[in-house]
């Protein structure tokens, strides 16, 4: 069952010097820390002057989509399914 969100999140994210990318490590949604498994695709657009990362994840049970906001250095969960 997907479910369509925009819920502010908080990530631990890194930064690989292989790839020159900042990765997700770890989503804090709702009070709970969902560490990331394997992050499948992930692709960038612009909307004005805003640089958004959307990044696919899967935990050990949910798949995730997220977002971060360069110009904010917000993350926002978009969407959540547990049927992968």
């Amino acid at each position: 069952m997907n479910q369509k969100l925009d819920a502010p999140v908080s990530v631990v994210s890194y930064f690989d010097k292989n790839t020159l990318n900042f990765l997700p490590k770890t989503v804090i949604w709702n009070n709970r820390f969902y560490k990331i498994n394997q992050i499948g695709l992930h692709h960038e657009y612009k909307k004005g002057d805003i640089l958004y990362h959307i990044f696919s994840v899967t935990t050990d049970n949910l798949f995730l989509r997220l977002k971060f906001n360069t110009k904010s250095l917000n993350w926002f969960l978009e969407e959540i399914s547990n049927g992968f």
